[in-house]
């Protein structure tokens, strides 16, 4: 994917948005003016242009006072910057507005103002940390060691789901898998399962031998109800929800009682046994008497393919 120049990129990300009526024909014109200006780097005419209208629109949105302040940082007007980019945090671009302050405190040879402006924007949820080690505003800070901690923290927002420990508890079933009955070991079918969404999901990809059969589950660790969800859906229309969590080293999932057609209710137990490295068993039971008594609805034992061995 192509990365835009970090500055521009973070003011192309906060998206300007008005309401009928905030603004004439004039304040589209000089918008125009603007952006043209800004992109082909004038940065005299593009703090002029910008400045008339955060004074010729009602609400400037955060993207006037983001270009505005860049304009004036980048032709050494600082004061000015500041304020503008103090603006877009009233407006609702407050971790961009940390980060064009911190680049103009660097200018200002202020790097304890810098770093701290730095610290809001990833407290606040900044997750660019390409941008960080790139953007030449932020050069002179990248040999103290408080730069390292503040690209980390980006790192761990851009893809928070890496960095909690318990996101990470399924991680032994991921791979490809040959997959068979454990009692017979008869030839059932394949299975891939991979982290997708940033590593926040643990996605099942599962194909039946010898059948059209298919399905995929959708597993996620909620970290508001602390424990393990997985959403399995198939191609001839069935769905199941289950919750539970690691125990004692097996991922142990539940249903709740599911009505049935014949009145009764069914509850089902999902468990996934980590036997090694390369070998998985998944053991799925039901009860359809207050879990009185239980049956095998399937006993699969995974085996992980030769290639990721």
């Amino acid at each position: 994917m192509m990365r835009i120049p970090v500055l521009a990129w973070l003011l192309f990300a906060v998206v300007a948005v008005s309401t009928p009526g905030q603004q004439g024909r004039n304040a589209d014109v000089l918008s125009q003016e603007a952006n043209a200006a800004y992109d082909a780097k004038n940065w005299e005419r593009a703090a002029k242009l910008y400045e008339e209208l955060s004074r010729e629109m009602n609400t400037p949105p955060p993207r006037v006072w983001l270009r505005l302040g860049d304009a004036m940082r980048s032709i050494g007007r600082y004061e000015e910057a500041l304020a503008a980019f103090e603006k877009a945090g009233q407006t609702g671009g407050g971790l961009f507005g940390e980060y064009g302050k911190a680049a103009v405190y660097v200018a200002l040879n202020q790097p304890d103002k810098a770093f701290a402006s730095l610290d809001r924007a990833v407290q606040q949820g900044y997750a660019d940390p390409d941008a960080l080690t790139s953007d030449p505003n932020l050069s002179a800070l990248r040999n103290d060691p408080r730069f390292v901690k503040i690209v980390e923290q980006a790192k761990k927002n851009q893809r928070p789901c890496a960095y909690i420990p318990e996101n990470r508890q399924f991680d032994f079933w991921l791979g490809e898998w040959d997959v068979r009955t454990t009692q017979g070991a008869v030839p059932s079918g394949n299975s891939k399962i991979e982290l997708i969404l940033g590593d926040c999901v643990v996605q099942e990809n599962w194909k039946s031998l010898n059948s059209p059969y298919a399905g995929k589950s959708y597993n996620v660790y909620n970290t508001m109800l602390k424990r393990w969800e997985q959403y399995w859906v198939d191609n001839v229309g069935g769905n199941i929800f289950f919750y539970g969590g690691l125990k004692d080293g097996v991922m142990d999932y539940w249903t709740d009682d599911l009505p049935q057609s014949d009145g009764t209710k069914l509850k089902r137990h999902l468990q996934f046994f980590k036997l090694g490295s390369n070998t998985v068993r998944q053991l799925s039971q039901s009860s359809s008497d207050g879990e009185k008594t239980w049956q095998v609805e399937y006993d699969f034992t995974y085996t992980r393919k030769s290639k990721d061995k």
